[in-house]
């Protein structure tokens, strides 16, 4: 919602509040009872006015009546003076709705106006230091539909909270130790042989992509056969350093041709090289939050809401990798952020209580970790599921879906949906150039409002420049009251997204605009409407324009002058 809009809604808050009070004798309630967390919102039907609270429904017990006699007791007692509020009634069971008066609508075009490209944000985080962690994928591949939705999701839950005033920190945990990487080498020493015309068979737990026989096939022609006759140790230290130094860089391309750039590429090796490890497993030592059992270190999860003890160091002496993350988080923390936001995937659901309890035993308040769970994506094409990759032949990577559908269609499609939902991919939907492509439909409008004012400037005309304020209460179609309505409501859709973590939130609230500028542009004249009307229609259009813009922003899609 507008500023103005949000300010109408607190108003009516204050309002209930002092309603609360005053009728606390007429409902029986002592100088004890607390008011319960109400709210107000915007109904989902718009004939149910344009706020509602439930404040009634939650003190059914506390007055031992029903809700609509609360709701009754509550209205007698409402002030709600220069609130613009039209209407009280009392609907259903017990609701509250407040309609307002529909003038109010006049003030939203020139707020937005004034805000310009800054309309919608808000500094609801001061400066509060955020770290969003995403996409982390192991070094020893290609990027693939997984990776490129949480990256979708990550950058958006970033683009966000930056919007609403948090100093957030994108950054990548580079997987390069343990038992992922060990795989990797045995399998680049595998396909090196294969290079050479020997008959050496991938590890079964290995990696068999085929970028890898790539990989392996530049790396002997750089060096020949040469590594073949040294120690197997320095054979694999040389290819993996060699899939090492060509996959990260790969990553970073496709990810920039996504769209997305990091501040931190953080190295799960430098915990080891600097101590941080050992230090984190001293603490929780020093803690008394470990034990020793057969041989191996392990710590006591059950303690803090884990389903069982977890092993950290294995009997052989090498730490496991979820002591390596309990170092890692630990860092994260003592880098100063205040809020930390990991997106994982679907086969991470279990190991979230168990780093929340950990950050628990090393002091720290595990509710400032939030973990975005992830499901899995299904493309399809033709109606039917894609399973297989031309490059890979196992799974279909990034770079192939953005050479097939482009950055903006891909950026757009994986956030439609929440985190928690399996996303279906439909990759002729993405490609055509039709309104039932969500993303064609929404940069439609945009390019449409671009040509009216290629137009305007062919004819001598520019957009009203606001110094003088066009007679916006001439707009009083429904097509342009619906549409000034839904630009009213930006605001607080970002603000919702933001503490949601939930990008999809705006990825429906752009294709609403949308669809009301289109069914506006089609029912009604823009240039040559009349002077006035013309003047206050223009300055209808170039606010959707702007709001367009900015949420297309959020979600890393570009807004384009020409389709």
């Amino acid at each position: 919602m507008s500023y103005l809009l949000a300010g109408l809604r607190a108003g009516i808050e204050r309002a209930l509040r002092g309603a609360f009070e005053a009728a606390r004798p007429g409902l029986g309630l002592d100088s004890g009872t607390v008011i319960p967390p109400f709210t107000v919102e915007v109904p989902r039907d718009k004939d149910h006015g344009d706020f509602a609270t439930n404040l009634a429904l939650l003190l059914t017990k506390a007055a031992r009546r029903s809700p609509r006699q609360i709701a009754e007791v509550l209205v007698s007692h409402l002030s709600l003076p220069e609130l613009s509020v039209k209407e009280v009634i009392i609907a259903g069971p017990g609701f509250i709705n407040f309609r307002l008066d529909p003038d109010w609508l006049h003030s939203v075009l020139p707020e937005i106006a004034a805000w310009g490209d800054r309309y919608g944000r808000r500094n609801l985080g001061g400066g509060r230091k955020v770290q969003v962690e995403f996409v982390s994928a192991n070094p020893t591949g290609l990027l693939h539909m997984g990776n490129a939705r949480g990256a979708a999701l990550g950058d958006g839950i970033a683009a966000l909270l930056s919007f609403m005033g948090f100093d957030v920190a994108r950054e990548f945990y580079v997987n390069d130790t343990g038992h992922q990487v060990e795989n990797l080498a045995l399998s680049m020493e595998a396909r090196y042989f294969q290079a050479l015309g020997r008959d050496w068979p991938v590890p079964e737990d290995g990696y068999h992509g085929e970028d890898l026989v790539e990989t392996a096939g530049r790396f002997v022609a750089e060096h020949g056969d040469r590594f073949a006759v040294h120690a197997p140790d320095e054979r694999r230290e040389a290819l993996l350093r060699f899939a090492l130094e060509e996959k990260l860089p790969a990553m970073r391309a496709t990810l920039d041709d996504f769209g997305v750039r990091y501040d931190v590429w953080f190295s799960e090796q430098s915990l080891y090289a600097r101590g941080a490890v050992r230090e984190t497993l001293e603490l929780l030592r020093a803690r008394g939050h470990l034990y020793e059992r057969e041989g191996a270190l392990w710590f006591k999860a059950g303690a803090f809401g884990g389903d069982k003890d977890e092993v950290l160091v294995r009997q052989n002496g090498v730490p496991t990798y979820f002591a390596a993350d309990i170092a890692y988080h630990k860092d994260k923390y003592d880098r100063g952020f205040d809020w930390v936001i990991n997106v994982w995937g679907a086969d991470h659901h279990g190991h979230v209580p168990r780093m929340k309890g950990a950050l628990a035993a090393l002091g720290y308040d595990p509710d400032t970790l939030d973990v975005v769970i992830m499901q899995l994506v299904r493309l399809y094409r033709g109606g039917e599921m894609v399973r297989m990759s031309k490059r890979t032949g196992q799974y279909v990577t990034l770079d192939e879906l953005l050479e097939e559908v482009g950055r903006d269609a891909a950026r757009y499609f994986f956030v439609t949906r929440g985190a928690d939902s399996h996303l279906d991919f439909d990759l002729d939907l993405a490609k055509s150039r039709t309104n039932e492509n969500p993303v064609y439909y929404i940069q439609y409008a945009h390019a449409r409002i671009s040509s009216l004012f290629r137009q305007l400037a062919e004819r001598g005309g520019t957009v009203p420049g606001y110094q003088g304020i066009p007679d916006v209460t001439l707009l009083e179609a429904e097509a342009e009251r619906a549409l000034i309505r839904r630009l009213a409501d930006f605001p607080e859709e970002a603000a919702l997204a933001a503490y949601d973590l939930a990008p999809h939130r705006i990825a429906h609230y752009v294709h609403d605009v949308a669809g009301l500028f289109h069914h506006f542009y089609n029912a009604h004249r823009v240039l040559g409407a009349g002077e006035k009307l013309e003047e206050a229609r223009l300055m209808l259009v170039n606010c959707t324009r702007v709001v367009l813009k900015s949420a297309l922003a959020l979600l890393g899609v570009s807004a384009p002058e020409r389709m």
